[in-house]
């Protein structure tokens, strides 16, 4: 399958940034605001072309981890909110930016998870080490002679977009920033990243933040490439994607990963050809990538959601259009993922598509959804047997509001 897994990148940190946001207060866009200044720093390193694409995506995604461990750091007593550092008159500090990183598992998720992308140049250990202070005083107690230069940048960017707020930073705090990156030599940053930062990080590339896109900013300063992957490495890259949406509420842990599977099971027995099943097996995996963008007290309500909640709820389906949509040559994958919720007889959303407007694919997407969901665990019920999911499901149908022949496929290709 051709492939620009940039922009599938950019589109997934996007969703990201929004919950690392809503969880600690940490700036919109953090992820692509360390992308760019790992950029300008990279470049100023020398790297380039597809190395400088996949080094700058891999800082793009430095926190991909966050959803899996985001409840136990940032609940912990030994840990300092960001909001809390931000106030501090001594911020920056070494001992108030360990405390904020202190039992980082998120570090060790993220490098396992990173692995998964089919990136053409070596990443290893960059996630992995991006907390690392130049001393040895950080999660793992390496110093910079034991780290590669690549997550000593990351480190500095990501410290940087922390403390700081770069969209509002004036000359003189621009200057001052700098009095205080240069005093942590050694100290908390490597003095090749301090060097880096403060040779090709000036108050006006900064600046540009302010204006700009920082995704168009960052397509300016790296390759964009379009590569073919095989099925193998394509659902590597689902289940990264899945992993990440699963482990945004505890309600639906494996229901990306598991609808994936089915989908996989089901275009097979249909005889998709090749590249249609692996683009729907993609599909299924990012059906629910919307779901990011929606607060996990509604997720993880345990009682039933009242008018304003579902409503809210309900444009996940959106969001998910919204997200995929801008990755190339994805029509086909985004409709599929975005109309799952969609019902034969109107009464599904986002758009109320009737039969006649839904696709077998659709269709299909729609059934997987609600199968995945009625058999799998959730904090507040038991997984019901396939039976009985497939008994309901025929109700449904019988009401026009799924596909019969889907649902008495699913009861053979299940059982």
């Amino acid at each position: 399958m051709k492939l620009d897994l940039t922009d599938m990148l950019f589109s997934l940190s996007e969703a990201l940034d929004i919950v690392e946001h809503e969880m600690t207060g940490v700036q919109s866009a953090h992820g692509k605001h360390v992308a760019y200044l790992t950029a300008l720093m990279g470049k100023g390193a020398g790297f380039k072309g597809e190395e400088l694409s996949d080094f700058v995506c891999t800082a793009m995604l430095h926190d991909n981890a966050f959803t899996e461990y985001v409840r136990e750091e940032y609940t912990s007593g030994d840990v300092v909110d960001v909001s809390e550092l931000k106030k501090r008159a001594d911020m920056l500090s070494t001992d108030d930016y360990l405390c904020f990183i202190s039992g980082s598992k998120h570090s060790v998720a993220g490098e396992k998870n990173i692995q998964l992308i089919p990136f053409g140049t070596d990443i290893k250990n960059i996630i992995l080490y991006h907390h690392e202070n130049s001393d040895g005083t950080g999660v793992f107690k390496t110093t910079d002679k034991d780290t590669s230069l690549k997550s000593q940048i990351v480190h500095l960017a990501d410290t940087v977009d922390v403390i700081w707020n770069i969209l509002t930073l004036t000359e003189e705090e621009y200057a001052q920033m700098r009095e205080k990156i240069a005093a942590l030599s050694g100290i908390m940053f490597s003095p090749k990243s301090v060097e880096l930062f403060l040779s090709h990080v000036s108050f006006e590339k900064l600046s540009k933040l302010k204006a700009g896109d920082p995704e168009a900013l960052l397509k300016e300063e790296i390759e964009t490439i379009e590569k073919n992957y095989t099925d193998s490495q394509i659902h590597d890259i689902a289940l990264f994607f899945a992993k990440i949406v699963d482990c945004k509420s505890s309600f639906t842990r494996y229901h990306c990963v598991g609808a994936a599977e089915k989908a996989d099971l089901l275009a097979k027995y249909y005889a998709f050809p090749e590249d249609k099943a692996i683009r729907f097996y993609l599909s299924a995996a990012l059906h629910d990538i919307g779901k990011l963008v929606i607060q996990n007290d509604i997720l993880e309500k345990r009682g039933k959601l009242n008018e304003k909640e579902f409503t809210n709820i309900k444009t996940h389906a959106e969001a998910t259009k919204h997200i995929l949509s801008k990755i190339k040559n994805f029509e086909d994958i985004t409709a599929w993922a975005s109309n799952h919720h969609e019902k034969l007889d109107g009464s599904g959303y986002p758009k109320g598509l009737k039969a006649e407007a839904l696709t077998f694919e659709d269709r299909l997407m729609a059934c997987i959804d609600i199968y995945q969901a009625l058999t799998e665990p959730r904090p507040y019920k038991t997984p019901i047997s396939h039976k009985k999911a497939i008994e309901m499901m025929r109700d449904m149908a019988k009401n026009n509001k799924i596909d019969e022949g889907i649902v008495n496929d699913m009861e053979t290709v299940f059982a």
